[in-house]
């Protein structure tokens, strides 16, 4: 095994495991750290397909756990935000948006993981829905940064760690599809990205196990205490890219 696979193995592991035991954040490890190694237009389709794969691993083992009614309405609406991402990331000031977001995930975050009371829904809103699936597309369709509404809409619905996880996958499996088809499309999933995916698949699996068995043992309280400092991980992320770009 040569460096470079070595390497590429040792980040799809760590990004594969934070995925599968938090149910999100893969891509920003991923994709960052894999263009150091290399080309864009090979790291991030690798990435979406690294994401079918977890998801319908997830899907099948813990079918049971998803929220169907809400993975179902999250991903409509994150269809119709798609195109206002595109229109952002073609036309938008890019540094704003990052920075707007960045800063509402932290303020979030905090104050999910200091306020004494927050808001939760006892049952699915549409309305919600709508806000959280459709602001997941725009980001999305922008950034590739379609989880954290998602995640604020099942901390709204008060999910466990597990049933958080299994439905995030029901939404991300059928979104990268999607995405995964418009690479083929444009000619993106070429004969490289299969090749570091299949290399990828014994580091994947394992990953996606050991994930699941961690997820398993987070006590809720803890579990969405480490999800509101991954949100604000990200947003510390997305400002720290407008401060070095």
């Amino acid at each position: 095994m040569d460096v470079l696979t070595f390497y590429i193995l040792a980040i799809v592991f760590i990004a594969t495991l934070v995925r599968s035991t938090f149910g999100f954040g893969e891509s920003l490890i991923a994709v960052p750290l894999l263009v150091f190694l290399v080309p864009v237009e090979i790291a991030v389709p690798l990435s979406v397909l690294i994401s079918i794969l977890i998801a319908a691993v997830i899907v099948v083992q813990d079918r049971k756990k998803i929220h169907f009614h809400s993975a179902k309405w999250l991903l409509v609406f994150a269809v119709m935000g798609i195109p206002a991402g595109l229109l952002l990331l073609v036309y938008g000031n890019e540094n704003l948006i990052k920075s707007v977001l960045g800063i509402i995930l932290i303020l979030y975050s905090l104050y999910s993981l200091f306020s004494k009371s927050s808001f939760k829904l006892k049952k699915d809103n549409i309305f919600w829905l709508f806000i959280c699936g459709f602001f997941s597309g725009v980001f999305g369709g922008a950034y590739g940064v379609n989880g954290p509404p998602l995640v604020i809409y099942g901390d709204m619905r008060n999910w466990t760690a597990g049933h958080l996880r299994a439905t995030l996958q029901a939404y991300f499996l059928p979104a990268s599809i999607i995405g995964m088809s418009g690479y083929w499309y444009k000619g993106l999933w070429d004969a490289a990205v299969t090749h570091y995916f299949l290399v990828s698949v014994p580091v994947i699996v394992p990953a996606i196990l050991l994930g699941r068995y961690f997820n398993h043992r987070l006590r809720d309280g803890a579990f969405l205490n480490y999800v509101y400092m991954g949100l604000a991980g990200i947003g510390i992320v997305l400002l720290a890219q407008v401060l070095i770009s």
